[in-house]
């Protein structure tokens, strides 16, 4: 991996914790180490709880023994999911990077739901694309790309810390690191190389993260870390203007308007935004 992310500079500004993230984190380890515990039948578990295409879409059945639940249930479950330690570690720490601040933006029941659709769609678009495979997806990379692609609607201009080369650190855009993440698994699409990565259920949960962040956020978080809403270009305008209007006032209703020191504190009820 070319570009490694550690952290970013993003605060929490409407939840003060992301439970949901950690607990996405914690259920996906929890999940891989049942894997683990299953021993030399693992492979049995992937097919019975993973998402595959020929079967999803009804040119395969699977085996009665391996029926466990419906087919298009695979889609979620598929996504708790993975194939081993380096699987399970990177995507981890992509959602520890960046899922808090998404969270953040939506609240916890929100957050949970737009994971787990995001990953349905994705798993769903691999299968669209490669719909005549037998061989099983597993793993949360298709809605953490879906949380890639919403980190980078909302908060395009946040500092990310990465490791360049797995060796060096930079400083960098979310845009910069985050564009050229979806610029790779396109690359790595056309390539033509022989691969076990699902590089259409990136794709698709990327695509499907930029949309419905839209819908999903809460009302009033912006976009784009706010580029192109109004702010004044020169504040002390706006400032000089309430106290024309002040002055205005007070001349029609001396006795009723008074003015407040500006060496005062803030107003009683009022906001004190920084």
């Amino acid at each position: 991996m070319a570009i490694l992310p550690l952290k970013d500079d993003n605060v929490l500004q409407r939840i003060s914790f992301q439970y949901v993230t950690v607990g996405l984190i914690a259920a996906c380890v929890a999940v891989f180490l049942w894997q683990l515990s299953l021993g030399e039948t693992q492979g049995r578990a992937a097919l019975q709880f993973g998402a595959i295409p020929s079967v999803l879409f009804g040119a395969r059945n699977l085996s009665p023994e391996l029926y466990v639940i419906p087919s298009y249930l695979t889609l979620f479950t598929s996504v708790f999911l993975h194939g081993g330690w380096m699987h399970l570690l990177f995507n981890m720490l992509f959602l520890w990077v960046f899922g808090d601040n998404v969270e953040d933006s939506m609240g916890h029941f929100r957050y949970l739901v737009f994971f787990l659709v995001t990953g349905a769609i994705a798993s769903f678009a691999h299968a669209v694309f490669e719909s005549g495979s037998s061989a099983p997806l597993i793993g949360a990379s298709g809605a953490i790309s879906a949380i890639l692609g919403a980190y980078l609607v909302l908060h395009p201009k946040a500092r990310l810390l990465v490791l360049f080369m797995n060796i060096i650190p930079l400083r960098l855009p979310a845009f910069v690191v985050l564009l050229g993440w979806i610029g790779m698994q396109f690359f790595s699409l056309t390539s033509g190389g022989a691969s076990n990565t699902a590089w259409w259920a990136h794709i698709g949960g990327f695509a499907a993260g930029m949309i419905l962040i839209v819908a999903f956020k809460r009302k009033g978080v912006p976009l784009f870390d706010g580029i192109g809403r109004f702010k004044p270009a020169v504040p002390q305008l706006v400032e000089l203007a309430d106290e024309a209007e002040l002055r205005h006032a007070k001349s029609i209703l001396p006795n009723t308007v008074a003015s407040r020191p500006k060496s005062a504190g803030p107003m009683p009820g009022s906001v004190r935004r920084n």
